[in-house]
C-alpha cells in the first residue's frame, strides 16, 4: 500500500552541491532574466510612447511582452534564490501559484500568438477591410477574452493538480513545480481528472495550431502574388518572426507535456524546460527588435542607440 503523507513544502531540483556551480548557474539565470526584463521593458515602452506604433499589431505585441514578463518571473527569481542560499525548497503555496501563473502566462502566450496571427490575415488579405475588423474595441475585446478563459483554464488545471494525492514523497525532479514531476508523485489512479484536463488542453491548444497553421498558408498564398520585392520582404519580415515564436513555443513545450514522464531527472528534461519556459521570453525582443524596423527606430529615439 502506498504511504499516503500531507505535504508541506516540495524540493526542487538542485543544480548542484558545489557552491561554485551554484554560484554559476546563479549568474547564468541573471544575465536570463535581466536580458529578457531589459528586452521587453524597452518593447513596452517604445511602443507606450510613439504613437506611431498604436496599432493593433503593436498592441498584441505590447500585450505579449507584458505576458513574457511575467511567465519568466515566476520560474527564475526563485531558483536563483534558491542556488544562492543554497537550498531547494519551495512551499506548498509558493508551488500552486507558480503551477497557476505559469499555466496563465504560457496559455495566453499561446492565445495571443492566435490572436496576432489573424491580426496578420486581417492586414495581408483583407487589407481594406482591416481598419473595420481590427478596431480598437475588438482588439480589446479579443484580448479580455483570451485572458479571462485563460484565468478559468489555469484555475481549473491547479486545482485538479492539487487536489491529488501525493505518495511518491516531495521531491519536484524540476527546478521549478512542472505539472508532469508533479503527477509522478501522485498516488495511483489519483490524478485521472487532471489527464483529462491536460487532453482537453490539447485539443484547444491543437485547434489553435491549426488556426495559425492554415492562416499562414493563406497569408504566404497572398503574399507569393505581391509584385513588389519590397512588399513582400516586408510581409515577411513581420510574419517571419511571429513562426519563430510559435515553432519555438509549441515544438519545446508539446515535448516536456507530451513524452513519458522518467523515473529519474535528466538533462534532456531540464534542457526542454528551459526552452519553454526561459528562452521564448528572452529570444522574443531579440527576434522583434532585429526584425521590426518600426521597433527598431523607435527603440533608437528612445535610447540613442543605433540598433
Amino acid at each position: 500500500m502506498s504511504n499516503r503523507t500531507t505535504v508541506t513544502e516540495f524540493l526542487l531540483l538542485g543544480y548542484s552541491d558545489v557552491r561554485e556551480l551554484q554560484i554559476l548557474h546563479f549568474m547564468v539565470f541573471l544575465v536570463l532574466y535581466l536580458a529578457a526584463l531589459t528586452g521587453n521593458l524597452l518593447i513596452i515602452i517604445a511602443i507606450a510612447l510613439d504613437h506611431h506604433l498604436h496599432t493593433p499589431m503593436y498592441f498584441f505585441l505590447m500585450s505579449l511582452s507584458i505576458l513574457d514578463l511575467g511567465s519568466i518571473s515566476v520560474t527564475i527569481p526563485k531558483s536563483m534564490a534558491n542556488s544562492l542560499m543554497n537550498t531547494r525548497s519551495i512551499s506548498y503555496s509558493g508551488c500552486v501559484a507558480q503551477v497557476f501563473f505559469l499555466i496563465f502566462f504560457a496559455e495566453a502566450d499561446f492565445a495571443l500568438l492566435t490572436i496576432m496571427a489573424y491580426d496578420r490575415y486581417v492586414a495581408i488579405c483583407k487589407p481594406l477591410h482591416y481598419e473595420t475588423i481590427m478596431n480598437r474595441r475588438a482588439c480589446v475585446q479579443m484580448a479580455a477574452s483570451a485572458w479571462i478563459s485563460v484565468i478559468l483554464y489555469a484555475s481549473l488545471h491547479t486545482e485538479n493538480t492539487f487536489s491529488i494525492t501525493f505518495c511518491g514523497g516531495n521531491m519536484v525532479d524540476q527546478f521549478f513545480c512542472e505539472i508532469p514531476q508533479l503527477l509522478k508523485l501522485a498516488c495511483s489512479n489519483s490524478y485521472f481528472n487532471e489527464v483529462g484536463v491536460i487532453g482537453f488542453g490539447v485539443c484547444l491548444s491543437l485547434i489553435c495550431f491549426v488556426f495559425i497553421i492554415v492562416t499562414y498558408v493563406q497569408i504566404l498564398t497572398k503574399v507569393l502574388r505581391i509584385p513588389s520585392e519590397q512588399g513582400r520582404h516586408k510581409t515577411f519580415s513581420t510574419c517571419l518572426p511571429h513562426l519563430i515564436v510559435i515553432s519555438m513555443f509549441v515544438s519545446t513545450a508539446v515535448f516536456a507535456y507530451m513524452k513519458p514522464i522518467s523515473s529519474s531527472p535528466s538533462a534532456l528534461d531540464l534542457m526542454v524546460a528551459v526552452l519553454y519556459s526561459v528562452l521564448p521570453p528572452v529570444m522574443n525582443p531579440i527576434i522583434y527588435s532585429i526584425r521590426n524596423k518600426e521597433i527598431k527606430a523607435s527603440l533608437r529615439k528612445l535610447t540613442g542607440v543605433r540598433i
